[in-house]
């Protein structure tokens, strides 16, 4: 049980950092996809906060997986950010090398979150504990997916706006 409560811990720690790294990095950038991303990850991110911090103090008084708490999660709607955000933006802004830096410190943190959740669910018996580490293995793996298309967008809007868009020059 200390194992689980200490699981908890680290993933509410690595939750809130996410969130005000996210924060912190929407109110840096300037590039308007940048920011509805690290927005709408930030706030995720605090809500999941917010269910572990539940979890936790469920699991610190009774010691078992909780049956009253709600302990869903929201869906994560983060794959519509980007496509949503770049068809407002103009075609051809970039991502300074502050946000590239933010991208890819991000993409880390989400796949470790990923992996992490994961690791969580294996280790689970209880069917209600494995689907909620699983539901959170999968949104961050969804995080995870999403700022890599951000990176790709960041780096050459112009190539990912072909690539998305499905258009091609054939000479017609």
């Amino acid at each position: 049980m200390k194992e689980r409560v200490n699981a908890l811990q680290v993933a509410l720690n690595n939750e809130m950092k996410e969130h005000e790294f996210y924060l912190k990095n929407a109110e840096r950038t300037k590039n308007p996809v940048g920011k509805a991303m690290f927005l709408q990850i930030g706030g995720e991110e605090l809500e999941h906060y917010e269910r572990l911090k539940q979890l936790h103090a469920n699991w610190e008084k009774d010691k078992k997986w909780p049956a009253t708490v709600p302990l869903k999660v929201k869906d994560t709607p983060v794959k519509d950010v980007l496509k949503n955000a770049a068809q407002k933006a103009p075609k051809t802004v970039k991502g300074d090398a502050d946000d590239l830096k933010a991208i890819s410190i991000a993409i880390e943190f989400e796949g470790k979150g990923a992996e992490y959740y994961a690791k969580l669910r294996e280790e689970s018996s209880d069917p209600q504990e494995k689907a909620f580490f699983n539901l959170l293995a999968n949104i961050e793996h969804e995080h995870y997916v999403s700022l890599k298309d951000t990176e790709e967008y960041l780096t050459d809007p112009v190539s990912w706006f072909r690539t998305k868009e499905r258009t091609h020059v054939d000479g017609a």
